[in-house]
């Protein structure tokens, strides 16, 4: 087995700054459901209305957004590691993607999320940027 050794581009500047976006824009879905809950009269601990639909289309924009932000982090940072500049675009295509998801959610028109389907490019660019990393790692490619 040989150590590899490894220095931190300082381009991985731009990886941890749509890990900050991707913060504020969580903090953004949570704020609409509370505002949700307020309007909708949805007390906690409920996560969802059997009175409001509508209050069901901004909690499942969020939910569904938490649902994949774990995947999406690992997928950012590890295929930062060697590609920062294009896992931070992939990292971007995917946030904005899951706005307008959110925002299509947010018409209340559940199949109008798919307008947000360009988070797939996104994700999957991060996921095959990690797989190319550790088939690096491994000395494959």
């Amino acid at each position: 087995m040989a150590a590899i050794n490894f220095q931190l581009s300082s381009d991985f500047g731009f990886v941890i700054l749509v890990v900050v976006t991707g913060w504020v824009f969580l903090q953004y879905l949570a704020m609409n459901v509370m505002k949700a809950r307020k309007k909708y009269d949805v007390k906690y601990p409920a996560l969802y209305s059997d009175k409001s639909p509508e209050f069901n289309c901004v909690q499942r924009a969020h939910q569904n957004t938490l649902e994949v932000y774990p995947q999406f982090l690992i997928f950012l940072l590890l295929g930062g590691l060697q590609m920062p500049r294009l896992s931070a675009v992939f990292g971007i295509l995917f946030l904005i993607g899951r706005f307008m998801y959110a925002q299509g959610y947010y018409t209340f028109d559940p199949s109008k999320r798919n307008r947000g389907a360009i988070a797939y490019i996104g994700f999957f660019g991060l996921f095959f940027n990690t797989i190319y990393f550790a088939l690096n790692l491994l000395g494959v490619v």
